[in-house]
């Protein structure tokens, strides 16, 4: 049963639209900074990301990561971690608030509250140029979880153990040495690294559209804190297709660690936790 709109419904669907942050007190590392960081950046270890599977990886604050795409359009997942800290991580909600739905070279991601202060910052992003197409979709999103084997069973009614979510539970089980049913409270919503995505311009539903990924490209970050990071290699291949199933072709993704040099490193300074006391009003 629908409802009769008011007489003054259109006045009210015409109200301005307000950006609700002001993105540009949103504190960014200096332009500079990142310049002499990336001039003389080291490869110092890579670590292989199989295809619709997890590995996790460690990066000190001042050093960064690559995530590459190295034989195939493949899109990934990842989640992050405060290294000495597994309470704070990735917060992809407050992310979208204070930068946008998608995110490129510039935007930070951001920790959940109480903790809230930026943990990497993109460095660089060879897809930076997509921009926005004709369907309003973007790259690297924050508006999507992970492929998971709940909604999979809801909506098809059968188990499938190498969605992302999963991938992640398994990578984390290997790397911290405890049972899934553990870590699995541990994972969070992702960065869709490369995925493309939007919401229909109809009925506002997600949708995703082949990667323009190719080998080569890469999403760069500095670590604004000590890392612990994991990445799947998504099912869903490019996502042009189906996901969370064998059909899609999928590829490994190379997760690179990189050094600057040590006057960079020198000079770096670790994000502090927010600074709000925490206290909520309460005497």
């Amino acid at each position: 049963m629908s409802t009769t709109p008011p007489v003054d419904a259109a006045e009210r669907q015409q109200a301005q639209a307000i950006v609700c942050y002001n993105v540009e007190s949103v504190p960014r590392r200096a332009a500079s900074f990142i310049e002499a960081w990336r001039a003389e950046l080291t490869v110092v270890d890579t670590v292989v990301v199989p295809p619709r599977d997890a590995a996790t990886f460690k990066v000190p604050a001042g050093h960064g990561f690559r995530i590459v795409s190295v034989e195939g359009s493949q899109v990934g997942d990842l989640n992050l971690w405060n290294a000495n800290d597994l309470s704070e991580r990735f917060f992809s909600g407050k992310t979208r608030q204070l930068h946008a739905s998608h995110v490129t070279r510039g935007d930070r991601l951001w920790t959940n509250l109480p903790g809230m202060r930026p943990m990497a910052t993109i460095t660089h992003d060879t897809l930076e140029w997509y921009g926005w197409d004709a369907d309003g979709g973007g790259v690297h999103d924050v508006i999507g979880t992970r492929c998971d084997p709940y909604t999979n069973r809801v909506l098809n009614g059968v188990d499938y153990h190498h969605c992302c979510h999963s991938n992640l539970t398994r990578a984390m089980a290997v790397e911290l040495g405890l049972p899934a049913a553990e870590v699995e409270p541990l994972i969070h919503d992702v960065l869709n690294v490369f995925m493309c995505t939007g919401f229909t311009l109809d009925t506002h539903q997600y949708f995703m559209k082949a990667s323009p990924v190719r080998p080569g490209d890469f999403i760069e970050f500095i670590a604004d804190i000590d890392l612990l990071g994991a990445l799947s290699s998504c099912p869903g291949g490019n996502c042009g297709s189906t996901h969370s199933d064998d059909k899609t072709p999928c590829y490994p993704l190379h997760i690179e660690i990189v050094k600057p040099s040590q006057a960079v490193l020198a000079e770096f300074k670790a994000e502090p936790i927010n600074a709000y006391d925490r206290t909520h009003g309460i005497k």
